[in-house]
Parts: C-alpha cells; structure tokens; sequence
C-alpha cells in the first residue's frame, strides 16, 4: 500500500512543485486519519495542494469558499418544511463528502467556525435531534492566511487541537518557481491529475496501522515530550492527552510510509512540529515562535 501512497507523493509533487516534505506531511495526516490545516500567506498553493490530496486519494470532495457572511447551516446543511408529507426534510450541506477543502477558514465568524467541530471530531452532523452520519473516510483540509491579514478570525485553542498536523508551505525556491512560470497552469493540470488509489484502499491501509507497533520504550518517549511541554514553562499550556495520542498516531503514519512495521523515534521526530506547535502557545514573555520551541523541547528530551 505504501507503494501507492508514494505514487500519489509523486504527481502531487508535478503539480505543487518543490515541496516533497510538505507533501509527505500532508499524506501522513491523511493516512492517519486526522484533519490537515494548511498556513500560510495567499498564493503560495495551498488550495492547489488540497486538491492535489483529495483527486490522488480517489476521494470525494466539495470545496467552500469561507467569507464573514457564510453561516453553520451553509456549511452543514438545513431542515427545510415540505408542505407535501407535512415534516421537515434534511437537505445536507456541502460537508457531506469525503473531504471538504475550507478555503480560507479563518475568514469565517467563530459561529460558523464551531460549525464544525462536530463534524471535525465525530464525522457527524446534527440537526432538530437528529444525527446524520459522514461519509467514510472523512477529511476536512483547511486553508488559513495568517492572523495579521485584514478580515481574518483566529481559531480557537479547541478548533486548532482538532487538526491533527498544520502546514506552512513557504515561497518556493528559484528553480521551483521557475518550474511554475514555464510550465501549464496548475489548474489545467489538476484536471488531468488521475486517482492514484481508492477511497477504499485508503481505509484499509489506515487500518493496517494499528499493525504498526509502538514499544513500550517509544511510549516512554512519547509521553517524556508531553511531560516536558507541560513542566519546562515555555508554553502557556502543554500537549494534551489527545495531543500526545495524535502524535503516536502521525508517528505510526510516517513510519508506514517508510515501510516499516515498528515506530523509531525518529518517526516521532518527523511529525513533532506539524502535529504540536499549533497546539502550544509561548509562556507569557517568551519571545519565540511555536516551532522555534518545539525544536528547544526536542532537543531538551533525551530518547
């Protein structure tokens, strides 16, 4: 199964060229099961590389631009009267596929925001008492620009720990961008992009990772990161439990793309920082970047 995951690596690397890390960080959230919000400041790829992921997954998807005016019901969908049976029908909203691409999240009101929290934690849509179940596998790909940008909503703590790894592309390199400036437009591209797996094998390869074991000293590891973010003060607040579980999760991911059975701790180390800056915010008067101490807690964690 690895073999197709590296072939969907591959073409997603045609179209957001000069990003290979990227693009394996992605497949690993993806893989293991987890929601994927993409940071970074507008024009760099991000929606092309949502698209990429969902047409080389096989899999279904909507994609809603978010704006200050779109509501929850916009989203998830509404019970409209029907005059003929004399009761309220459920129209489902665009969230009912396999992966939603929520282009520019943070340009949506925290109302709608929350929206999908439910939807985000368990692939679920509630409406008038009545649950209506997700399609499987279920993806929601975000999309944010950065919170100094005009018109922008932050997201809350609890809407940030239901993604499981956050991304920033960055400017390409020169020979990157020179590959964008000759070559077809990406979107032409995107078109011709063929599925590089099913939807269906793609739920099978998540459930061979429960087969990926964790040893007791890898969990030994785990748990002295979550233990140190909690205890160092550089944070305000340290990794939570479900944190600690996503990055065991992502680890087994990215060991499972290696071919591998067994997670290292540098597996652990791979997904470090996707999987926990965004969960962690500097202590009040620490004047450093999330990721800057990740790398500090890292680096301060014997293995």
């Amino acid at each position: 199964m690895s073999t197709k995951l590296h072939a969907a690596a591959r073409q997603i690397g045609e179209i957001v060229v000069g990003k290979e890390l990227q693009i394996r960080q992605a497949l690993t959230c993806l893989l293991a099961g987890g929601h994927l919000l993409i940071e970074d400041v507008p024009g760099v790829g991000k929606t092309t590389l949502a698209h990429a992921l969902a047409i080389s997954l096989g899999l279904r998807y909507n994609r809603i631009q978010f704006t200050s005016d779109l509501l929850p019901a916009d989203v998830n969908g509404i019970a409209i009267y029907a005059r003929e049976t004399n009761s309220f029908v459920f129209h489902p909203g665009p969230v009912f596929t396999q992966v939603l691409l929520a282009d520019e999240i943070n340009r949506a009101t925290p109302k709608t925001q929350s929206g999908l929290l439910e939807a985000m934690a368990e692939r679920q849509v509630s409406a008038d008492g009545v649950t209506h179940p997700l399609p499987q596998p279920f993806f929601v790909i975000a999309t944010q620009n950065p919170a100094h940008q005009v018109g922008t909503f932050p997201l809350p703590e609890s809407q940030l720990d239901r993604f499981l790894m956050c991304l920033s592309l960055g400017y390409p390199d020169a020979a990157a961008e020179r590959a964008l400036l000759m070559g077809e437009d990406r979107r032409t591209l995107l078109k011709t992009l063929p599925a590089a797996m099913t939807a269906e094998e793609l739920a099978q390869a998540q459930q061979d990772l429960r087969r990926v074991h964790a040893s007791a000293a890898l969990i030994d590891y785990v748990q002295a990161l979550a233990a140190a973010s909690r205890q160092h003060g550089l944070f305000a607040d340290g990794l939570s439990p479900r944190a600690a579980l996503a990055l065991l999760q992502a680890a087994r991911a990215w060991a499972a793309l290696e071919g591998r059975d067994h997670v290292l701790p540098e597996d652990v180390q791979a997904v470090l920082a996707p999987v926990c800056a965004h969960r962690l915010r500097p202590a009040h008067g620490v004047a450093r970047t999330s990721r800057d101490l990740v790398a500090q807690l890292q680096a301060a964690v014997p293995v």
